[in-house]
């Protein structure tokens, strides 16, 4: 029988054949989790249990409260590299300092989804369009793969941006430790050689058995080669992490960059694979279930997570049923916490290096950035502008430049509406473009116009300037100009009045203004403004089909008026 409960609907329907490919579909989970979990917290300054304890407690949070069956939530490199940019404030203090602040910056990214899940603002996820986001995790996987130099070379890098590391770089060659950079180097090799030749084993599972082994045989911490060192055995405690050195203005503004990167890039890889697998993907839902993950996370010492697309593929690909199968990956990570670290500690940071590298170029998708060229010039420019920002200005003033251009990209889009001049085929009911069906014929006497888009207060100048250049082409003769409102979503008070002063230009050239086909929320606008009631009732129309009655019936207006 299906469960019924408000929680636990990643076990609606769940069937006892489901068990052995959850089972497994955990396992497999828990196996690929194990690189990124350990390689991540590199990206934020976090010490390696972090990203374990990340990926261990949200997916319980996820199970109990998430809506999806199939999702799995975990680290990923575009949060991590916005809680970089975060962190970054906090540059003198102790590691331990920064795991309290990633900790309470993912309660409080948790609390934020919770919130907008009750209001219901799953709609966000859409803000960030895909041109800006592709841009922008195409700047957060360069700054990764920058950010990398330090781990593959074994020098200290200082620098920002894309140049200054490389720079920095060449002026201390010297001082490169090569065995280091030939293990990340070799490993790199490898990752991408089995991502091309499709490998059945994970390759970051498979680069780090074969790095800890080296380690172990060859002794690479005796060569110079920097290792993992001690991860703490057993479980953090349960805590609130208040004390921090983020102050709530930080904290807040932190946690708002987060949750919109982490939550836009974690909804656009649900929707793919809930396309993939055949299921429904609920924004507002998910948020509920992301809230829950991140508070199991910041409770735990974790950092902030989302929807993990390289965890979710696994689960799909080996046939997880329900959130039993991130269950069992929270079990194999904990039995992992308490009998395996050892083996982690000699693991060697050039592997982790490679891991992050492999996982940043994966992300950059030059056939995306393709399409865009041949489908839209203006949003592949919007694509480079979000790159740009967040390789050039910081992860965070990158997400502010993100935000930036999709709101110039919108009003763009809306500040210039397109218009049509609309006419009659003989002997056939409608109205038809001008411009488009050379068979129609404009009514002698008036003039139908088609605005196709919002009045608001950003294109109104424009709207006007269009309408008195219609008014000034307007052949001799003409009584009625009426505007076809049907593609009018929205007015504001600035558009209301607006109109008026148009209508008032016409009525000086004899010329009436009437509207046709309005939609509720822009006529209760304008009624309220007193614009309908200017117009006059006898000008206002509910359908097009009554405009030709209507102007039959109407008197000519005075000689001498018209234009």
């Amino acid at each position: 029988m299906p469960l019924r409960l408000p929680i636990l609907k990643g076990f609606a329907g769940f069937q006892p054949a489901w068990i052995r490919s959850d089972v497994t579909a955990g396992l497999a989970i828990a196996t690929v989790a194990v690189p990124s979990a350990i390689a991540y917290p590199a990206i934020a300054g976090l010490p390696p249990e972090a990203g374990i304890y990340a990926s261990l407690f949200p997916l319980i949070g996820y199970a109990l409260f998430g809506p999806s069956r199939k999702l799995i939530v975990g680290p990923d490199a575009p949060t991590m590299t916005v809680l970089a940019g975060v962190l970054a404030s906090l540059t003198a203090a102790t590691p331990a300092d920064r795991m309290v602040a990633a900790s309470l910056l993912a309660v409080t990214v948790g609390v934020m989804c919770l919130i907008a899940g009750r209001l219901r603002f799953g709609v966000v996820a859409a803000f960030l369009s895909r041109p800006i986001l592709l841009g922008f995790i195409s700047g957060v996987s360069l700054s990764i793969l920058i950010g990398q130099i330090g781990r593959f070379t074994g020098l200290r890098i200082t620098s920002d941006g894309l140049i200054g590391p490389i720079l920095e770089l060449m002026r201390n060659a010297g001082s490169i430790h090569w065995p280091s950079a030939a293990l990340g180097g070799g490993l790199l090799a490898l990752l991408l050689l089995l991502g091309r030749w499709k490998s059945p084993v994970p390759g970051p599972l498979v680069v780090v058995a074969l790095a800890a082994l080296g380690s172990w045989l060859f002794g690479f911490e005796a060569m110079g080669v920097k290792v993992v060192g001690p991860i703490p055995q057993g479980f953090p405690t349960l805590s609130l992490p208040f004390e921090t050195a983020l102050s709530l203005k930080e904290t807040l503004l932190g946690a708002a960059a987060v949750w919109l990167v982490s939550f836009g890039s974690g909804i656009v890889a649900a929707r793919s694979f809930g396309a993939r697998g055949k299921f429904e993907v609920d924004p507002d839902a998910e948020l509920t279930g992301l809230g829950a993950a991140n508070i199991a996370a910041g409770l735990f010492s974790g950092f902030p997570v989302t929807v993990s697309d390289s965890r979710t593929a696994v689960n799909l690909s080996v046939g997880g049923r329900s959130q039993l199968s991130g269950l069992v990956a929270a079990l194999s990570l904990a039995i992992l916490l308490l009998y395996l670290n050892d083996a982690l500690r000699i693991l060697p940071v050039p592997a982790l290096g490679a891991i992050l590298a492999a996982a940043a170029l994966s992300l950059i998708d030059l056939r995306a950035f393709a399409e865009l060229w041949r489908i839209s010039r203006m949003e592949f420019a919007f694509a480079l502008i979000s790159l740009w920002g967040a390789l050039s200005l910081g992860v965070l003033n990158g997400v502010m430049v993100a935000v930036a251009a999709t709101l110039a990209y919108v009003l763009l889009k809306e500040m210039r509406p397109r218009d049509a001049l609309l006419g009659r085929i003989p002997g056939r009911p409608g109205f038809y473009k001008l411009h488009r069906t050379p068979k129609a014929r404009p009514v002698p006497g008036l003039a139908v116009c088609m605005i196709q888009g919002s009045l608001l207060f950003f294109n109104v100048d424009y709207v006007r300037e269009l309408l008195k250049a219609h008014l000034a082409a307007l052949p001799a003769g003409t009584r009625w100009f009426v505007i076809d409102a049907s593609a009018v979503a929205q007015v504001d008070s600035t558009a209301a009045t607006m109109l008026n002063e148009v209508r008032a230009e016409f009525a000086s050239e004899g010329v009436a203004l009437g509207i046709a086909e309005l939609h509720r929320d822009p006529m209760d606008i304008l009624e309220r403004a007193g614009t309908l009631e200017r117009i006059g009732k006898t000008m206002i129309f509910e359908d097009l089909e009554e405009l030709i009655p209507a102007f039959d019936r109407a008197e000519p207006a005075p000689t001498g008026g018209t234009t």
